[in-house]
């Protein structure tokens, strides 16, 4: 599922985020003062990694973020056994890392988020299939009220899978699709915001965590 390009300029032309193709991933920073926090964010299943620059250019450009999005084998998250190193070391000085990802890109993020340099878990329309409820990660996770794939009822029920503290977010009117822009996607509900409204939505709940 390509990106939308206009949404995709948007972040390029944005004057606080530089963005830069480094092969097997693409990586965003902001222009001005970098936080020294970085997120390794894994695409969801066959979504084109530059479907993510909009959504998450906001957060790189308020908090001095650093994103990098993986390229997936495959365009399937499951594909790719590469070590996170291979994605944090696009971004040296950086001090503290996150994982995250959209759909089965987040699942994915919770495989690799025992990983000794992961401080926390950021996720999008997803949910954990394996148990990280006995450890000390800081955890993130956004919900659209209209998503139809990662329901909000799918997200409840995996909630015990979070440690007790992790902070669950559901963005009224978001559907699955508008975590990224790649267009409708089968089995969707219907978005009542439009992706300006989302990314905001995004930005204001990545920026609070962070």
């Amino acid at each position: 599922m390509m990106g939308d390009r206009s949404a995709a300029l948007e972040a390029w032309r944005d004057p606080a985020v530089s963005i830069h193709d480094a092969g097997d991933a693409v990586v965003m920073q902001p222009t001005g003062n970098a936080s020294g926090t970085g997120l390794v964010f894994v695409p969801g299943a066959l979504v084109d990694p530059y479907a993510y620059l909009y959504k998450l250019s906001g957060a790189v450009a308020e908090t001095g973020l650093t994103v990098v999005i993986t390229k997936p084998t495959l365009n399937l998250a499951f594909f790719d056994q590469r070590p996170l190193s291979t994605f944090t070391a696009h971004a040296p000085d950086v001090d503290e890392w996150y994982v995250g990802g959209h759909s089965l890109g987040g699942v994915r993020a919770c495989q690799v988020a025992d990983d000794p340099a992961v401080k926390g878990l950021i996720l999008f329309g997803s949910y954990c299939a394996n148990d990280l409820s006995g450890t000390d990660l800081r955890v993130l996770s956004i919900g659209g009220s209209r998503d139809g794939l990662s329901t909000p009822a799918k997200i409840a029920a995996a909630r015990h899978l979070l440690p007790a503290d992790a902070e669950l977010v559901e963005i009224d009117g978001m559907n699955h699709g508008q975590f990224g822009d790649y267009g409708p996607q089968s089995g969707d509900g219907v978005a009542t915001i439009d992706d300006h409204a989302a990314q905001e939505r995004l930005t204001e709940a990545l920026a609070a965590f962070l």
